[in-house]
């Protein structure tokens, strides 16, 4: 596969959508040992809101659709993950609007896209253990894969590989931001709920793209 059309992105969704779901009550034990316990409800919502909106639409600049889809998330889960990864899609949509098919290079860019229009929205960096921690390696992953000649199926499981590795390297982060600052003598050792949130988006994409016999 070296292109993605509406239909791809469709399946995207629903894909990240079931995974969040999947892992709703996980996302909040995750959450209540560093904040309030909320985010599996958050993502529970914002995912799927997404996934409707881009079934429903007759858009078909893939651009425009992301950042419609990004406004609906941040409309049905107004959180500060709902927020952030709401701004993830507006921003990535903006830089790739025009588009009614996604090329090799387009998709491995919308991984960084995706973190910088987070880390815009956050005012947060790489190695704060953040969301970021897992997004921005499957940034780099995702860079090096097509530079190697990768399909679009190697793309996003060489992004997978690496959000999972920067999960586990928030178990070595102290947290700096939100509700979990004031937990920073527990944190050590435990990966970090948004780092979670930023992997199961990886794996979500992966699933979709690497087996689509599975729709």
């Amino acid at each position: 596969m070296t292109q993605l059309d509406k239909h791809d992105l469709n399946r995207i969704l629903r894909h990240i959508s079931a995974i969040m779901v999947e892992n709703r009550e996980l996302l909040c034990k995750l959450d209540a040992e560093m904040g309030d316990g909320d985010l599996g409800l958050t993502m529970s919502k914002a995912f799927p809101a997404a996934e409707k909106e881009a079934v429903e639409s007759d858009e078909t600049d893939l651009g425009k659709l992301m950042a419609r889809c990004g406004m609906k998330m941040n409309s049905a889960a107004p959180s500060t993950m709902g927020t952030l990864m709401s701004s993830g899609f507006v921003y990535a949509g903006k830089a790739l609007a025009g588009k009614t098919v996604v090329d090799l290079e387009d998709f491995a860019k919308f991984y960084r896209l995706f973190a910088d229009g987070i880390a815009n929205r956050g005012k947060a960096a790489r190695g704060e253990r953040t969301v970021l921690d897992a997004l921005y390696p499957a940034a780099d992953a995702a860079e090096q894969a097509l530079s190697e000649g990768a399909d679009i199926a190697g793309i996003a499981s060489a992004a997978l590989a690496a959000a999972e590795y920067g999960l586990e390297a928030t178990k070595d982060m102290l947290p700096r931001y939100g509700k979990a600052a004031p937990f920073i003598a527990s944190a050590k050792g435990k990966i970090d709920q948004g780092a979670f949130v930023g992997k199961l988006f990886a794996q979500g994409i992966a699933s979709a793209l690497t087996d689509p016999r599975k729709d």
